[in-house]
């Protein structure tokens, strides 16, 4: 499956495949491979793109097309 969303989202952001990969700690490959959905997204990873990009992680992941998260 591929997660389009963070890719647009980082494209958006005018942020590169390595910038992004920093900010998680990982290689950029191993980004890449989120991107392209040829790795399974660890949930805390998920939790940082969603802090970051400041969009729900089922936005994130497709489930909604909502960008909002929800009330803490």
């Amino acid at each position: 499956m591929k997660f389009q969303r963070i890719e647009d989202l980082r494209i958006d952001h005018d942020k590169t495949q390595q910038q992004i990969a920093d900010l998680l700690g990982c290689q950029r490959e191993v980004y890449r491979r989120y991107e392209q959905g040829t790795r399974s997204i660890p949930i805390d990873i998920l939790i940082v793109l969603s802090d970051y990009y400041k969009v729900s992680i089922d936005y994130l992941v497709g489930m909604t097309d909502r960008k909002e998260r929800y009330p803490k």
